[in-house]
C-alpha cells in the first residue's frame, strides 16, 4: 500500500469517527459497501472513483471545505497510469479528417452516457477502405477530456494470418493499464478476464480496439460496469456481440469526397478543374482509402493535372492498378478481407462480378454458383458480415471498386469457360422468370402454370411486378445478350410477355430499346406477323415513353405494312390505333379520328375485345382533347359501362388500367366544365386504382389532375397535399407531371429554395392520404 493511500484512508477514518458513524452507518448513509469503506480506510484500495468519494462525502455530511479536502486527497492518491499508446502516440491520419459529422455526433452522444455507470461499447464496421480507424482516432481525440484515466488504442491485427488471441490481448491491455506483475501472477491467465473487467470498471478510460477479427477475440476485453467507453473497429459486422451500439460506415458523400481530395492536392489545383476532381472522386467510389491514394498520387506528381488522373481512372481495367501510391495499395486492402473467406464465399464473391446490374437477389446468386437457395443465402451473408458486400431489402450490391477487384479475382482464379457457363445460367434463369412474371399482365395467361416451379415467388401479379422492377437491369442485360447471341426466338418471346406490363412501368426508361431489339429479332426470323407486332410495340414506346410523335408515326406505318403482308387484322388495327394516338398528340384530330375508326373496324372484324376497348378510350380522349367536354362525359360513362359489362373477358390488369384512364379523362372533362366535386370524385377513384395496382406513372398523372381540380375549386390545402403526394412518388412517376406538381407548389409558396444547396424542398412530401375535401 502507498503512503498516499494511507493518507486518504486515514483522513476518511478520522472524518467517520468525527461524525460518530460506524462502518455500517456510513455504508447505509452513502450507499458504499462496508467492505469497500474498510478497504479504503486500510489503504487496500488507493484509487477510489470520484463518484465513490462524492457518495462518502454526502454520507458524512461534510462541509464544502472538508468535501474538497477529501476529493483532493483522493486525487493525490491515484497512481499514475502509463499510457504507452495514448493519444500522443496514436497513428497519424486525423489532421485532414473530412466529413462523418453524423457519426462523430453519435459517438459524442454515446460518450456522454458514461456517467450513467454503464460502460459504452460501440462497434464500428464497414468495408475495407471506409476509414473506420481514422474515425476512431478522430473520435478519441475529441472525447479524450471525458476519460481522464487514459485513452488507449490497440491494433488487434484482425486481417493478419495469425492475429493475437484474447489471452494475449488481455495481458497487453492489463499491462497498459498499469496492473502490477504480482497482481497478474496472483490472478493467473484464467483470471485475467475478470481482473481486466474489474480494473476497467474502476476507471474512466477510452479503449479503442482497432481491426478486430471476430467476436471471440474481443469479448473478454469488454467491461460490464463502470464509466468507460470502448470503440471497436472491424471489417466484420460482429453480429454476435450483445449490448453494443452499432455504427456502420459507407462511402463519403460527393461533397465530402471533394473536400478530402482538395485538402490533399491543394485548392489551386482542385479549383482549376472541379469537373475533373468530381470525376476522380466518382471513379474512387467516394471511398476514403481510394480518395487518399488518388490524392497522394497527385500530391507527389505536381506535373500531372487532375484531368490526367481522371482520364486514367476512367479505364476500368487499369483503375485498381492506378490506385496505388507508395505502400498504399487499394487492392492489397481488399485482399486482406478476401483471403479470410471460406472457399464457397470466395467463389460467390468472384462470380457475383458477372451480375450485369447494380445488385442481385439470393435466387440469382444461387443460379450463378449452382447452390441451393438456402446455401446461397448463407454464403451471401458471410460476404456481408466480412464487409465485402452491402445488402438492402434482400438485394446484394458491391461497392464499385470491390466489383472491379472481384472481376480481377474471377479472371485469375476461374477459367473463361466456367465464367461463361455461370453467366449463361444466370441469363437463362432471368429470361425464364421474366416470361412467367410478365404473363401475369397478358390476356389468356395470368398465373404461372401448375407445372412451373421457380425459386422466386411469382404467385401474384404484385409479386411479379416487384420482381420485374427489382431485376430490370439484370433481365435487360440478359435480353441484350440473347439478341447478340442470335437467340431471336427467345427475344421475341420475352418481349411479347412484357407487352401489357410495360403500361405498369411506363417511365422505366428502356422500353424503346426493348421493343426495338425485339423488332430486329422478328425481322431476323423473317416472320411478318412477329415483325408487325413488335414494330407496333416500338411505335407505342416512342410515342409514350419518349414523346417522339413523328418517329412513332413512321414506325406504325412500317408495322402496318408488315401486318398487311401477314394478312393479320389485329396488328393492322393496332398500327392504326397508334397512328391515331400520334396524330391526336400532334393536334390533327381529323386524321386521328379517321385512323381510330379504321382500327375499330379491324378489331371488330377480328373480334378483338381488348383492341376495341382501347379504340373506345381513344374516341373519348379525342372528344376531351378537342374541347367537346359536355359531349365527352356521357361517352366516357358509356365506355365505363361497356367495360363493366364485358366482365372477365378483359384481362384484369388491362381493365384496371383502362378504368384509371377513363376516370382521369372524365375528371379532366369535369374540371374543364367547372364541376369540381364531380372531378375530384373521379380522380380520387383513379388514384386509388393506381395504388392498388402499383402503377406509379398513372398515379402521378391522376394526382396532378386532382390537385388542379382542387386548386380551381379554391381548396388550396388539399391541392397542396395532392401535388406533394405526386412529388413523393419519385423517379417512377411521369417526369412531366413531377415538373407540373413542382411548379404548382411554387405558385402556392410551398416549394422554397434551400439557401445552402439551392435544391428545392417541398413543404410537405408525404403520401399519407389523398385529399378528400373536394
Amino acid at each position: 500500500m502507498t503512503g498516499a493511500g494511507l493518507e486518504f484512508g486515514g483522513l476518511l477514518r478520522r472524518l467517520r469517527l468525527g461524525a460518530s458513524l460506524t462502518l455500517e452507518a456510513l455504508a447505509e448513509a452513502s450507499g458504499v459497501s462496508v467492505r469497500g469503506i474498510g478497504d479504503l480506510e486500510r489503504g487496500r484500495v488507493t484509487t477510489p472513483q470520484r463518484r465513490t468519494v462524492a457518495a462518502l462525502a454526502d454520507g458524512l455530511r461534510l462541509s464544502a471545505t472538508e468535501r474538497e479536502r477529501l476529493l483532493t486527497t483522493a486525487r493525490t492518491g491515484r497512481t499514475p497510469r502509463p499510457q504507452p499508446t495514448g493519444l500522443r502516440a496514436f497513428p497519424r491520419g486525423i489532421d485532414d479528417f473530412v466529413g462523418r459529422e453524423a457519426e462523430l455526433a453519435r459517438l459524442t452522444s454515446l460518450a456522454a452516457r458514461e456517467a450513467e455507470g454503464i460502460p459504452v461499447v460501440v462497434a464500428v464496421s464497414g468495408p475495407p477502405g471506409t476509414g473506420k480507424t481514422t474515425l476512431a482516432l478522430r473520435a478519441a481525440h475529441e472525447l479524450a477530456r471525458r476519460f481522464p484515466d487514459g485513452q488507449l488504442m490497440f491494433d488487434l491485427r484482425g486481417t493478419d494470418e495469425d492475429p493475437p488471441d484474447a489471452a494475449e490481448l488481455l495481458l497487453r491491455v492489463l499491462k497498459a493499464l498499469g496492473v502490477a506483475d504480482r497482481d497478474l501472477g496472483m490472478a493467473g491467465p484464467q483470471g485475467h478476464a475478470e481482473l481486466c473487467r474489474r480494473v476497467l470498471a474502476e476507471r474512466r478510460c477510452l479503449l479503442v480496439l482497432d481491426n478486430a477479427r471476430d467476436e471471440a477475440q474481443i469479448r473478454p476485453l469488454l467491461p460490464g460496469a463502470g464509466e468507460g467507453m470502448v470503440v471497436v473497429t472491424s471489417r466484420r459486422m460482429l453480429t454476435g456481440l450483445e449490448s453494443v451500439h452499432r455504427l456502420a460506415l459507407g462511402e463519403l458523400s460527393p461533397a465530402e469526397a471533394g473536400a478530402l481530395l482538395t485538402g490533399l492536392v491543394g485548392r489551386e489545383r482542385a479549383e482549376a478543374d472541379p469537373g475533373a476532381l468530381a470525376e476522380v472522386a466518382g471513379h474512387c467510389g467516394n471511398l476514403p482509402l481510394a480518395l487518399r491514394v488518388a490524392g497522394n498520387w497527385l500530391a507527389t506528381r505536381t506535373g500531372w493535372t487532375v484531368r490526367r488522373l481522371a482520364d486514367r481512372l476512367a479505364l476500368e481495367e487499369h483503375r485498381l492498378d492506378t490506385l496505388t501510391a507508395g505502400d498504399l495499395h487499394l487492392s492489397a486492402a481488399f485482399n486482406l478481407s478476401y483471403r479470410q473467406l471460406t472457399p464457397a464465399a470466395a467463389r460467390m464473391f468472384r462470380l457475383l462480378s458477372l451480375v450485369d446490374g447494380p445488385d442481385a437477389a439470393a435466387a440469382g446468386a444461387a443460379q450463378l454458383t449452382g447452390q441451393s437457395l438456402f446455401d446461397a443465402e448463407d454464403t451471401l451473408e458471410e460476404l456481408v458480415e466480412t464487409g465485402l458486400l452491402n445488402t438492402d431489402q434482400d438485394r446484394y450490391r458491391f461497392h464499385d471498386l470491390l466489383r472491379l477487384y472481384a472481376r480481377g479475382r474471377l479472371r485469375g482464379e476461374e477459367s473463361p469457360e466456367v465464367a461463361a457457363a455461370a453467366r449463361s445460367a444466370l441469363h437463362r434463369w432471368l429470361l425464364e422468370n421474366t416470361v412467367v412474371a410478365g404473363r401475369w399482365y397478358e390476356p389468356d395467361h395470368g398465373a404461372p402454370p401448375a407445372s412451373w416451379h421457380g425459386t422466386v415467388d411469382l404467385s401474384t401479379a404484385e409479386h411479379a411486378r416487384r420482381w420485374l422492377q427489382a431485376e430490370g437491369a439484370n433481365w435487360l442485360a440478359a435480353l441484350r445478350a440473347a439478341a447478340a447471341g442470335g437467340d431471336h426466338a427467345r427475344v421475341v418471346e420475352v418481349t411479347e410477355a412484357l407487352h401489357w406490363f410495360s403500361d405498369q412501368w411506363i417511365f422505366w426508361g428502356h422500353w424503346p430499346e426493348v421493343f426495338a431489339t425485339a423488332a430486329r429479332s422478328a425481322q431476323a426470323l423473317d416472320d411478318p406477323l412477329l415483325e408487325a407486332t413488335h414494330l407496333n410495340y416500338h411505335a407505342w414506346a416512342l410515342l409514350v415513353c419518349e414523346g417522339r410523335h413523328h418517329d412513332s408515326l413512321a414506325r406504325s406505318a412500317e408495322a402496318l405494312g408488315a401486318a398487311r403482308r401477314a394478312l393479320d387484322p389485329v396488328q393492322q388495327g393496332w398500327a392504326h390505333k397508334y397512328t391515331a394516338w400520334a396524330f391526336r398528340l400532334l393536334g390533327d384530330f381529323a386524321a386521328a379520328a379517321r385512323h381510330n375508326r379504321e382500327a375499330a373496324t379491324f378489331f371488330e372484324t377480328a373480334d378483338d375485345l381488348h383492341g376495341a376497348l382501347q379504340c373506345r378510350v381513344e374516341h373519348d380522349q379525342l372528344l376531351v382533347d378537342g374541347g367537346l367536354h359536355e359531349e365527352s362525359v356521357p361517352e366516357i360513362l358509356d365506355t365505363l359501362s361497356f367495360l363493366d359489362g364485358v366482365g372477365d373477358r378483359i384481362e384484369p390488369h388491362i381493365a384496371d388500367f383502362t378504368r384509371t384512364n377513363l376516370r382521369v379523362l372524365i375528371g379532366g372533362a369535369h374540371t374543364q366544365l367547372g364541376n369540381w366535386a364531380e372531378a375530384a370524385d373521379h380522380l380520387r377513384i383513379a388514384v386509388e386504382l393506381c395504388r392498388t395496382s402499383g402503377n406509379t406513372a398513372m398515379e402521378s398523372r391522376a394526382l396532378v389532375h386532382l390537385g388542379n381540380s382542387l386548386l380551381n375549386a379554391g381548396h388550396r390545402a388539399e391541392a397542396r397535399d395532392a401535388f406533394s403526394c405526386c412529388l413523393a412518388l419519385g423517379t417512377e412517376a411521369d417526369p412531366t407531371r413531377l415538373t407540373e406538381a413542382r411548379d404548382r407548389l411554387a405558385e402556392l409558396g410551398e416549394w422554397p429554395v434551400g439557401p445552402a444547396t439551392g435544391n428545392r424542398q417541398p413543404a410537405t412530401g408525404t403520401r399519407q392520404q389523398v385529399p378528400n375535401n373536394g
